[in-house]
């Protein structure tokens, strides 16, 4: 009887571990740098359990195993991972901690990788540990990298000049204003290890990790405005030499850990707690530097867009705009006959896309949602899982872009004909709808932050007894990452990070309520705004409200007008308005007049 494939990775990681003198070992979707996205050389947890999703994490012992994911992922989970391999352990109910006590007894030595954590992950489960007698311990080398005989190699691509013309600040600039930081806070250094982060600071991209532009790389910035980037040799070219000049002084990324530990003795150097590793505070403390937790000042000046980076991500959405109204009026033509799944929509959206030269690359996995998938708000379609589009049924499409000029994020749901929808969900829909444009539509005073505006989105929703369970709004990059930091509309608490971030004139965010009926249909409808100033006259003190980007027809056929106010269609009127005059001079014969009947006023 021949062995399932995850069954013979696990007793070899379990062989490994005994060679190691461990008796369990922990296993995250993470890199060297926190991403969120991983290139596929960081991919273990893929690897070892089979599990796609984005968000999760295993704890192999010698004589049990589990695989911890949320709410997002708990029909996936099962989908994909051996439940005879992995006990299925939800997060927050189940701790990590708890297990290992329950299947673990006292003595025994857990390994991590401390490349994959932060110190404050690490100094937390170590300390829950001890108290059940067990050891935490940080390896040498990742033990699954010693037994993953096929593992890719990190990516060796290019790493590319981004020219100032779109990102509106030279890197001299960004670097002066870190050294000002520094200054004033009295450190020496300040050790960048977000992906995204490098590539704004030194106005670099790359394509190491999929549908995120950035390149594998670290970065030490010093008080004098001076840098260093760490990076493997093969990635540097003579234009990306130049490009840096002589106050960036490029270094082989293999040389990051001992630099660490040796050159930055009795300095003060900064680290951001969120995105740097155990291994980076260990390696800085060992060597003799005093370490000093908080958060990388590019985070906040990366998610305030400039007005070079506001147009760029204007001209994107555009583009994004009039290959998605493309898409729309194929789907509507060739999908209620029948003969259109789930991949196939995926890709002729994408082909859509790639008409234009512009595109870099997509900005995530298109969600292509039918039928009950589409009740799954994080729902990736594969080979397995595909099915046909159902007529007479809703779709729910979530898709992106990358250009060179910015990141696009948009969610549309469609009826696919014949017939019509039902009752209740033309109720859903037109109440998901009137909290988008609840949001849109808010003007608020300087210093609100997103986890209080987040319930105009959910109000009409509550009223009729329901909610969805994610976050309504995100921070997006400008050609960076689709999900970007410190930004975001949700509820507060609860874990929530950045709801408590203040919303500053330049931020871009997500505005995407919906609302999910488990195993029957979901609806998500969601545009991109950037936070704008508001002159009210006679207001007293800064006020602010959002600039919708994003420019796609809402599907008519799912609204009941009757349940909307006046304002209400007087803004989706005046959006469609606005759809027309940024797309019309795009689109041409069969596709202009979709967007125009489309488009018309409710």
């Amino acid at each position: 009887m021949l062995m399932h494939p995850h069954e013979a990775r696990l007793a070899a990681l379990r062989a490994e571990l005994a060679r190691r003198g461990l008796e369990g070992f922990i296993v995250p979707i993470s890199d060297e740098h926190m991403s969120e996205y991983v290139g596929e050389y960081a991919q273990r947890l893929a690897w070892l359990t089979g599990f796609g999703g984005s968000a999760g994490f295993a704890a192999v012992t010698q004589g049990r195993a589990a695989i911890f994911v949320d709410g997002r992922y708990t029909v996936q989970v099962r989908a994909q991972v051996a439940g005879e391999l992995f006990d299925y352990k939800n997060i927050p109910a189940d701790s990590l901690a708890g297990w290992l006590a329950e299947v673990c007894a006292p003595g025994a030595r857990i390994g991590y990788d401390p490349w994959l954590h932060t110190a404050r992950w690490a100094a937390d489960l170590a300390a829950a540990l001890a108290q059940k007698g067990i050891e935490l311990v940080a390896t040498e080398g990742n033990p699954i990298d010693a037994v993953w005989a096929d593992r890719p190699a990190p990516s060796a691509a290019p790493a590319l000049p981004y020219d100032v013309a779109l990102a509106g600040r030279t890197s001299a600039e960004k670097r002066a204003a870190i050294a000002a930081w520094l200054a004033g806070a009295g450190d020496d250094a300040l050790v960048i290890t977000a992906l995204d982060a490098i590539a704004w600071l030194l106005n670099i991209r790359g394509s190491d990790v999929a549908h995120t532009p950035v390149a594998l790389a670290y970065v030490i910035a010093h008080k004098d405005g001076s840098a260093e980037l760490f990076i493997a040799p093969e990635k540097v070219t003579p234009a990306l030499a130049r490009h840096l000049g002589n106050a960036v002084r490029i270094r082989d990324r293999a040389e990051f850990a001992p630099a660490l530990a040796r050159e930055l003795a009795g300095k003060r150097v900064a680290l951001d707690p969120d995105f740097s590793v155990a291994a980076i505070a260990q390696a800085l403390a060992a060597g003799g530097a005093q370490v000093a937790f908080k958060t990388d000042p590019t985070i906040l000046a990366k998610a305030i867009k400039n007005p070079v980076e506001q147009q760029g991500q204007r001209e994107a959405q555009a583009r994004d705009g009039a290959a998605l109204v493309r898409f729309l009026r194929w789907l509507e033509a060739e999908a209620p006959g029948g003969g259109v799944d789930e991949l196939a929509a995926a890709a002729r959206l994408e082909a859509f896309r790639r008409e234009d030269p512009g595109l870099v690359d997509l900005s995530f996995d298109t969600i292509s949602a039918a039928g009950p998938h589409a009740a799954l708000p994080h729902y990736k379609v594969d080979r397995q899982s595909n099915i046909p589009i159902p007529p007479s049924s809703i779709y729910l499409v979530d898709s992106g872009g990358q250009y060179p000029g910015g990141t696009t994020d948009v969610t549309r749901t469609v009826w696919i004909g014949p017939g019509a929808p039902s009752p209740e969900q033309r109720d859903r829909f037109t109440r998901v709808l009137k909290g988008h444009i609840q949001l849109a539509r808010a003007v608020f005073p300087q210093g609100t932050c997103g986890g209080q505006l987040d319930i105009l989105a959910r109000q009409f929703l509550w009223e009729a007894g329901c909610d969805y369970a994610h976050g309504t709004g995100h921070g997006v990059g400008s050609f960076l990452s689709v999900h970007e930091g410190p930004q975001r509309i949700a509820k507060p608490g609860g874990g929530q990070a950045g709801t408590g971030q203040e919303l500053f004139a330049g931020m871009i965010l997500s505005n995407e309520p919906g609302y999910y009926q488990q195993g029957h249909y979901g609806i998500r409808i969601e545009n991109l705004v950037l936070v704008e100033e508001r002159a009210i006259p006679g207001a007293q003190g800064r006020w602010l409200g959002f600039e919708t980007l994003t420019f796609v027809p809402i599907d008519r056929k799912l609204i009941d007008k009757g349940l909307m106010t006046a304002e209400e269609v007087a803004w989706l009127d005046a959006y469609h308005a606005k759809v027309r005059e940024v797309l019309g001079p795009r689109l041409a014969g069969d596709d202009l007049a979709w967007l125009e009947r489309e488009t018309a006023p409710l």
